[in-house]
C-alpha cells in the first residue's frame, strides 16, 4: 500500500517543492509514497473566494474560516490518516512521532496562514497540532516539508541502509556521533585514530561515548530522559 499525504494550502504551487528531490523525490517517482495538493481557495466563500475573516474580539491579522477548512478536509476524506496542523502551540515533533506516522497509511497536513485557523474546526475534526520548535514561521508549508520528509525517509525501501535510522540522532535517545571521511589529515587536523584501527568494538564504544558527551552537553533534556530510561530498564 502506498503511503499517501494530502496537503491543504493557499499556495499549492509550493508542492512538492523540496520533496521532489533526493530520497523523497525518488521515493515519489517509485510510488513508495504519493501526494495530493489541495488549494484552500477552491473552497472559499463568495465571488472573491474568501477563506479568512477578522478575528472575533479584535486583534491584528486574519483567521482561516472554520467552514472553509472543514469543507476542504471533508472533500478528501482523511479516513484513518491523522490530520496534522503545524503550529507553535502544538506538541514538539519527535523522531518517535515521525516513526509512528510513517507506520500508518499516511497523513493530511493543514497549512495555516495569517493568525491561524478557527479553533472550532481543529476541535471538530480532531486535528493534531504539531510544532517544529519554539519559533514562528509565515505559514505551515515549510513545517509540512519537514514533517513529511521525516516520515518518508522511514518508509520501507527509501533509505539505503536499515541501520541508518537506528544510528542517527534520536534513534536510540542520543544525538549522533561525529563523522569523518577522506582525507585522513586536513588543515592540520587528524581523524581520531580509533576510526582507522579496524577494531569494530572499539569504534562502536568510541561512537557511543561521543554520542553521550554531545547529548549531555548540547541537549541536557534528552540526556536526562536517556539516563532515566536506562536506569528503569
Amino acid at each position: 500500500m502506498t503511503w499517501h499525504a494530502d496537503i491543504l494550502t493557499l499556495f499549492p504551487d509550493m508542492f512538492p517543492g523540496p520533496l521532489g528531490f533526493s530520497l523523497a523525490g525518488r521515493a515519489l517517482e517509485d510510488g513508495i509514497w504519493s501526494l495530493g495538493v489541495h488549494d484552500l481557495r477552491d473552497f472559499g466563500r463568495g465571488r472573491h473566494r474568501a477563506v479568512d475573516d477578522t478575528p472575533f474580539g479584535g486583534g491584528a491579522g486574519m483567521v482561516l474560516r472554520a467552514d472553509v477548512v472543514a469543507q476542504a478536509l471533508d472533500s478528501i476524506e482523511p479516513g484513518d490518516r491523522p490530520v496534522i496542523y503545524p503550529t507553535p502551540r502544538g506538541a514538539r515533533l519527535t523522531q518517535a512521532k515521525s516513526r509512528d506516522l510513517a507506520s500508518g497509511e499516511g497523513v493530511v497536513v493543514l497549512c495555516g496562514r495569517f493568525e491561524g485557523v478557527d479553533e472550532r474546526v481543529l476541535e471538530r475534526r480532531n486535528v493534531q497540532q504539531v510544532s517544529l520548535g519554539d519559533f514562528v514561521l509565515s505559514g505551515g508549508e515549510i513545517p509540512a516539508y519537514a514533517l513529511l520528509d521525516s516520515c518518508i525517509r522511514l518508509l520501507p525501501g527509501v533509505m539505503g541502509s536499515t541501520l541508518s535510522d537506528a544510528e542517527e540522532s534520536f534513534g536510540n535517545g542520543l544525538l549522533e556521533y561525529p563523522h569523518y571521511t577522506k582525507p585522513a589529515r586536513w588543515d592540520g587536523m587528524d581523524v581520531p585514530p580509533v576510526l582507522l584501527s579496524g577494531h569494530h568494538a572499539a569504534i562502536a564504544a568510541w561512537r557511543h561515548e561521543q554520542s553521550c558527551q554531545i547529548t549531555q552537553t548540547r541537549r541536557p533534556d534528552l540526556w536526562a530522559a536517556y539516563a532515566e530510561a536506562k536506569t528503569n530498564r
